[in-house]
């Protein structure tokens, strides 16, 4: 069985992009076992406590290579992905062994991208991710990507509502993100 790592861009308990991934889970049902990646207490990158790797990068790095998937899950800050994401994919672009980039935790790792976020149902960030991917050497599926919009009452509720149309994209995605994983 497949073992999908879901990452959450928003380090917020109850954001939008974490209801998102919930609902892609369920989706997911018995298909795929998943983990959501736990990873707000990595320090910033910096390359001067990069050898030895601190313990937080460490555990990261090894829930990445274990997973046979990523799926990120990112809202859209100022046209772009938050810098809690955008830290953690340093540390995972970064390679294990010294000199070595092939031993970077995320290369050649199956990506599938989808976003919760305001009137751009953040296209924006994924945009940005998706040229991140290539930079990283991760294997991003390009296609379907999941943009949800969200209206102004998620804002007050705090809750993101999922109409049938988003719902059935999502599972149009999660379907192709595990046949993907099959190639």
């Amino acid at each position: 069985m497949k073992h999908l790592l879901f990452i959450v861009g928003s380090l917020r308990e109850a954001s939008f992009n974490r209801q998102l991934a919930e609902e892609a889970s369920r989706l997911v049902g018995d298909r795929a076992t998943v983990e959501f990646l736990a990873y707000a207490d990595l320090p910033f990158m910096n390359q001067d406590i990069e050898f030895p790797a601190p313990a937080p990068v460490e555990r990261v790095r090894s829930s990445i290579m274990q997973a046979d998937g990523l799926w990120i899950f990112s809202p859209e800050y100022n046209y772009s992905y938050p810098g809690a994401l955008k830290n953690l994919i340093d540390w995972l672009s970064r390679p294990v062994v010294a000199g070595d980039r092939s031993t970077a935790a995320i290369a050649g790792k199956k990506v599938a991208l989808s976003s919760a976020a305001g009137s751009s149902a953040g296209a924006g960030s994924r945009g940005m991710l998706s040229k991140l991917m290539v930079a990283v050497n991760a294997n991003l599926m390009q296609e379907p990507q999941v943009g949800v919009k969200l209206d102004r009452s998620a804002f007050e509720t705090d809750v993101l509502a999922l109409s049938t149309e988003d719902r059935n994209a999502l599972a149009a995605q999660a379907d192709a993100f595990l046949a993907y994983l099959e190639r």
